[in-house]
């Protein structure tokens, strides 16, 4: 009996033993945050001064108020740099989405934050630049930035936002019971009205004659892999829609103002289907022909998709 009785001592020590040996290295293990950053198109990123990569980049480190700076890959149109003060917390991933345009005030973006709040509890908090922004969630709730709630299920959900003069911004958010998430969201300016032309000019400018526009076309250059990819966007980020040799030639659609990329023509239109067209680096190709007018594409409505998670193995 004695046995027994030391033999369950033994044992309860032990478990006692191991348990705080798992306590004590989950206590004293460091604390790290994650953070995540996108742009378009892609861009060098600095932390506190040094360089650490290039997006998109994804990576965690020690939790503290950093300077992120973002420096976009731009090989015709200098574009706009990008610097922000940024708190990361631990067991935290923020997320870092920018659009870059030529001056700040035609850049876009947003960031992506969480808070711990209460275990059953759930938030939602929205701040804009500019301020007072028009405010959807999910298509219904109607509101003006700053915005804040706690009356929302876990789950994803739309962000619609838009303000006289600035483009519209879509943003997709993921909120989790136990967080508050915090979205600030930059718009950009929109572009100047087109005034509209007379009757008087309209005839002056049909009299002057329809001289029919030089053909314009772009050739592919020799590639390392021995073949150029055709993307959805103007971005190597993009998705591939298809695949271009060198030495081909193809029309030429548009240009991108901020990356310079060629949208092209590269599968022509067939009977009873449409021709198929996408984007291919300015690197890779040249120009023959005419002259065309690059195309801004601030024009479009962004649509980004962000779902952060909070780290929850990371602490």
């Amino acid at each position: 009996m004695k046995k027994i009785k030391i033999l369950g001592l033994v044992l309860g020590g032990l478990i006692l033993i191991i348990g705080l040996i798992f306590f004590a290295i989950g206590f004293l293990r460091p604390k790290v945050a994650g953070v995540y950053i996108e742009t378009n198109p892609p861009s060098t990123v600095f932390i506190d001064g040094f360089q650490v990569g290039r997006t998109p980049y994804d990576e965690t480190i020690k939790p503290k108020e950093v300077i992120i700076k973002l420096i976009p890959e731009s090989f015709q149109i200098p574009l706009a740099p990008y610097e922000a003060k940024v708190n990361l917390l631990a067991g935290v991933k923020t997320v870092i989405k920018r659009d870059f345009g030529e001056a700040e005030e035609d850049s876009a973006g947003d960031i992506i934050s969480f808070e711990k709040i209460g275990r059953n509890e759930s938030g939602l908090a929205v701040v804009s630049v500019p301020d007072s922004a028009r405010l959807i969630i999910d298509g219904r709730e109607r509101a003006f930035t700053p915005h804040k709630t706690s009356s929302i299920l876990p789950g994803t959900h739309t962000l619609t936002l838009s303000a006289d003069g600035y483009m519209e911004r879509i943003v997709e958010v993921k909120i989790h019971e136990g967080y508050k998430l915090t979205a600030i969201v930059k718009l950009a300016k929109g572009p100047e009205p087109t005034p509209t032309p007379t009757p008087n000019q309209v005839e002056g400018s049909e009299a002057e004659g329809k001289a029919e526009e030089p053909k314009v076309e772009i050739e592919i250059l020799s590639t390392d892999t021995g073949f150029l990819r055709v993307r959805k966007e103007p971005s190597t980020l993009g998705e591939e829609v298809g695949r271009v040799q060198p030495g081909e030639k193809y029309p030429l659609i548009e240009i991108d103002s901020k990356t310079g990329w060629y949208k092209i023509e590269f599968q022509p239109a067939q009977a009873g289907e449409e021709g198929k067209q996408g984007w291919i680096s300015n690197q890779y190709a040249k120009k023959i022909g005419g002259m065309i007018t690059p195309t801004p594409t601030s024009k479009l409505i962004p649509k980004l998709t962000v779902t952060p998670t909070p780290l929850y193995n990371i602490n």
